[in-house]
């Protein structure tokens, strides 16, 4: 059996979750393919060919692809698929626009946000904001899945796979990037991030969550956030962790003024260590956490950022 991981990149290297999605990968096959697309993605399809577990990379090099078009992604893997067992994804915004569309093309059964492998075709995925876990076998000929980075370390770059030259699919030409507009900071991305410092209502303005940023700073941790941060017009939108939001797993995940609800923990709950600032000592969020303080987050934070 050859699974074939479809790579999410930047053109010179891969982006966060396609190395742990080659990691999933390598449990589900025995050979592991990935797919490298794009007109001047050299970089990336060398950084793919490093992976461990990886034999081959194919690389299709072609303009029509630099924009991420889920439609002509799909066409190309559907051209593909016959010679695979699996076609793998990140569980990012990428990899939930192509996937669907291999599988409705394949007319098989998307697997989705899987954390981890039990055989070539059962699989874990989380239910429920991640209160409960399925265990699901699929009976298609080819398995589309999506895999959450936080279920998988990622590959290590040992390897040394050959990079094959494809033939580029059609452009399907049904949509288009006009322009994009990428958001610069001198912290980390907080998707891939390994320490994150995030912030709730509680701090009560976009003002007071400067106190975050200056912890953060210290720390070299991205800004995260909870939905009510969000909607309330604190932070930006990228910045929300949870269900509907990033899904993170850090070393170190900092809470600040968030009650922890359901939808924030299916979040970051997988992270190695949750520290919880907030005044109420019955807050869901203590019940994750490996380390609590109960007490004015305006006294404590400051305390805290002081003493790092």
């Amino acid at each position: 059996m050859t699974a074939l991981v479809i790579a999410e990149h930047d053109g010179k290297s891969l982006k966060g979750g396609t190395a742990n999605a080659v990691a999933a990968a390598a449990k589900m096959g025995s050979d592991v393919h990935v797919l490298v697309a794009g007109s001047d993605a050299q970089g990336a399809a060398q950084a793919a060919a490093k992976l461990a577990g990886v034999s081959k990379v194919l690389h299709a090099a072609a303009a029509h692809y630099d924009g991420g078009s889920p439609e002509n992604y799909a066409a190309l893997v559907v051209a593909l698929a016959k010679g695979y067992s699996h076609i793998v994804a990140g569980a990012t915004a990428f990899g939930k626009g192509v996937a669907p569309r291999i599988a409705a093309l394949l007319d098989v059964a998307q697997v989705s946000e899987i954390t981890s492998v039990e055989s070539p075709d059962r699989f874990v995925r989380p239910i429920y904001a991640g209160n409960a876990f399925a265990t699901v076998q699929s009976a298609d000929p080819v398995k589309v899945v999506t895999v959450r980075a936080t279920g998988f370390d990622p590959a290590p770059a040992t390897g040394s796979a050959p990079v094959e030259s494809l033939a580029a699919g059609p452009d399907k030409g049904q949509s288009k990037v006009l322009s994009r507009e990428l958001t610069s900071s001198a912290r980390p991305e907080l998707a891939g991030a390994r320490r994150v410092v995030s912030g709730g209502r509680g701090l009560g303005s976009a003002e007071n969550f400067r106190m975050l940023e200056a912890l953060a700073d210290k720390l070299g941790a991205a800004i995260g956030a909870s939905r009510a941060a969000v909607d309330s017009g604190y932070v930006p939108n990228d910045c929300q962790v949870g269900q509907t939001g990033k899904i993170v797993a850090p070393e170190l995940y900092i809470a600040v003024g968030i009650s922890g609800a359901i939808q924030h923990l299916a979040g970051m709950k997988d992270s190695k260590v949750i520290v919880a600032i907030n005044k109420d000592s019955e807050a869901p969020i203590f019940q994750v956490a490996d380390y609590g303080l109960v007490g004015d987050l305006f006294q404590l934070v400051p305390e805290l950022t002081a003493k790092i």
